[in-house]
């Protein structure tokens, strides 16, 4: 069976700096009509970052979608489609955290919630090779966090790190440190 859906119309309901929502009419493979909300977005990355004592820089920051504070893996968007997502993340690791890195790694690519969002998100790790001063956008506060590896990995087990991007490139990330 096709499952492919073919849009009929589209229009754009906001466009901001972060995200473009659009309401399509689509035609479903069954011939009938519906409707689909999408949330576009450039893409982002985050990255793994280990430091020689295995430990994995965090990020401590507000969330205001969910209200509370949530510990991640430095992150960002794209910021110009003429640069490359492993250029962003070496960006995004040095802005949050200080952090300048070698050795990078993709750990793939994921779609974030593909039931209403086209953003991507590619993930990196890396080996942590010196520190710098952060250099914060004006509207970013956050603190920076050491953690060893064993024990992300535990908190992830243990749903105390619950963001989806943090998860899996830990996992990703302790997994082939432990078989490289």
């Amino acid at each position: 069976m096709n499952l492919e859906e073919k849009t009929l119309s589209s229009k754009v309901l906001y466009d901001g700096k972060i995200i473009k929502l659009e309401l399509d009419e689509v035609e479903l493979p069954n011939g009938t009509k519906a409707k689909r909300e999408v949330a576009r977005h450039p893409a982002g990355v985050c990255v793994a970052a280990v430091t020689k004592d295995n430990e994995i820089l965090f990020v401590n920051q507000y969330r205001y979608p969910y209200h509370e504070v949530v510990l991640e893996l430095p992150a960002g968007k794209v910021d110009d489609p003429k640069t490359t997502p492993l250029e962003n993340a070496k960006r995004e690791l040095l802005e949050e955290t200080g952090a300048v890195g070698y050795n990078y790694v993709s750990l793939g690519a994921e779609y974030v919630s593909p039931g209403f969002t086209d953003e991507t998100l590619y993930m990196y790790m890396c080996r942590v090779d010196h520190f710098e001063n952060q250099q914060l956008d004006e509207d970013e506060f956050l603190n920076v966090e050491k953690i060893p590896l064993d024990k992300a990995v535990e908190m992830v087990m243990n749903n105390r790190i619950i963001d989806g991007k943090t998860q899996t490139a830990i996992l990703k990330t302790a997994f082939l440190l432990k078989n490289s």
